[in-house]
């Protein structure tokens, strides 16, 4: 009898150990960065379409998992224009999937909006200006392109969607 109870106990316990050590069915360890060439060419065109518009930029691609992949900074962009970029585009990746936005204009309105939403922009890395906006695959946020140092945000804006659509439709799958 002793032996039988302590071979299920051995059994169960290997059979929880097995089960903590293997990753549940519905869990996915799927990570996606965009193709270096892609990330360069989108930071290059939203440089490019604010330099037209007089502004001084910089330009910063972050992956999925909110790491900086590309960083360009525009002829005469100011130090602080780094930060900013980045920022905008970290809020709109590791925020974005949570709070249903792919711009940080996105963002920028929920915090107006939501009277618990201004604590997330007092985080670290995070902020609520617009300036940033989404890459997508399968409709799912995979990086994000931000941009800093035009005269407002919403002019950063028009940068980064110039930078997104000028790759959006080469994106790897």
């Amino acid at each position: 009898m002793r032996t039988t109870i302590a071979t299920a106990l051995i059994c169960g316990a290997a059979l929880l150990t097995a089960a903590a050590q293997s990753p549940s069915p519905s869990t996915t360890d799927y990570h996606y960065v965009v193709p270096l060439s892609l990330a360069l060419e989108a930071a290059t065109e939203a440089v490019r379409v604010c330099a037209q518009r007089g502004y001084q930029v910089t330009a910063t691609v972050v992956d999925m998992d909110g790491v900086s992949q590309v960083e360009l900074r525009g002829d005469g962009a100011t130090i602080h224009t780094s930060e900013s970029s980045f920022d905008k585009a970290y809020s709109v990746v590791t925020l974005g999937p949570i709070f249903n936005f792919d711009t940080s204009g996105k963002f920028f309105e929920l915090v107006k909006s939501n009277p618990f939403a201004p604590r997330l922009s007092t985080m670290r890395n995070v902020m609520a200006l617009p300036g940033a906006v989404a890459f997508k695959s399968k409709g799912v946020i995979v990086g994000a392109l931000g941009v800093g140092g035009a005269p407002g945000g919403d002019k950063d804006e028009v940068c980064a969607q110039a930078g997104v659509a000028k790759i959006s439709g080469r994106l790897p799958n």
